[in-house]
């Protein structure tokens, strides 16, 4: 299968072109930008000319870019108004979170990519109908905006009520907005399951977040490296593999300080899963 790394693992840290480039020396053929402020700040247009520049001149691919989840540089602690999300009920403070995320879309006019991962709601949101309605308001405008640039809008399955492989499924069913998946095994492994979520999803799955977690708690671990992961990885890795020309597999990790040198961790990883 192909391979990918997405920026999570580094994303307390500024990302630069010396990370870009340490990525693309441990022979990783693309990433995954994940867009927290703290780490790329979509609105720092000196940062983005940068990274774009590096990128037309590197043979690494930008794969994807993860939507903003904060407005702010410390994870939405500085409080409720940092959250960004679609399923917001008010208009007026959906339309302001849909513009924060379309400054993360622009990045596509300076450095391309394929696709945009988004949630659809917060960690634990509880399923509403008119949280139904946002959604498919804001992401209606999204996938506009996004086309206009050569991106496409996948939702993810996240661990709430809103985003199982289920409601993802009949969302798509009552919307008729055609967009298709990223798939995340640490959450389905938090809800009903890899097999039950990728045999829901795995016709429209485009992209992948592979990592592992203790079945309880979304920890982003190392797949077979960390002994708290309960995913059954050989069974996993069977399931990934019928459709392997349609995704990468892509590792969204959780950086662990012990791991003193990751970009090694993460080859080995790559070696182990296709060793399955």
């Amino acid at each position: 299968m192909n391979h990918a790394l997405s920026t999570h693992l580094f994303v307390n840290h500024r990302l630069t072109t010396a990370l870009l480039s340490k990525i693309e020396k441990a022979g990783i053929p693309a990433v995954e930008i994940f867009c927290a402020r703290q780490h790329l700040d979509y609105r720092n247009k000196a940062q983005i000319s940068e990274l774009a520049h590096w990128f037309r001149d590197s043979e690494l691919k930008l794969h994807a870019l993860h939507a903003p989840m904060y407005t702010d540089e410390i994870w939405g602690r500085s409080g409720p108004h940092a959250v960004i999300t679609i399923t917001e009920p008010v208009k007026g403070k959906r339309l302001e979170m849909v513009d924060e995320i379309k400054r993360a879309l622009e990045i596509a006019e300076d450095a391309p990519f394929p696709y945009l991962i988004q949630h659809m709601g917060v960690a634990g949101e509880e399923f509403e109908m008119r949280k139904i309605d946002a959604a498919f308001s804001a992401l209606e405008e999204l996938s506009l905006f996004a086309r206009q640039r050569g991106v496409e809008v996948l939702l993810e399955n996240i661990p709430n009520q809103l985003s199982t492989p289920e409601r993802l499924v009949q969302f798509d069913e009552l919307t008729h907005l055609g967009l298709h998946y990223a798939f995340d095994t640490g959450h389905a492994n938090l809800q009903d399951g890899i097999e039950n979520g990728f045999g829901l999803m795995k016709d429209h799955i485009r992209s992948t977040h592979i990592h592992d977690n203790n079945g309880k708690d979304d920890t982003h671990l190392f797949p077979l490296l960390d002994e708290a992961g309960t995913i059954d990885w050989k069974e996993t890795m069977h399931l990934l593999r019928e459709r392997d020309t349609q995704y990468p597999l892509l590792l969204e990790l959780r950086e662990k300080p012990e791991v003193t040198n990751p970009l090694e961790t993460v080859k080995e990883i790559f070696g182990r899963l296709e060793e399955l």
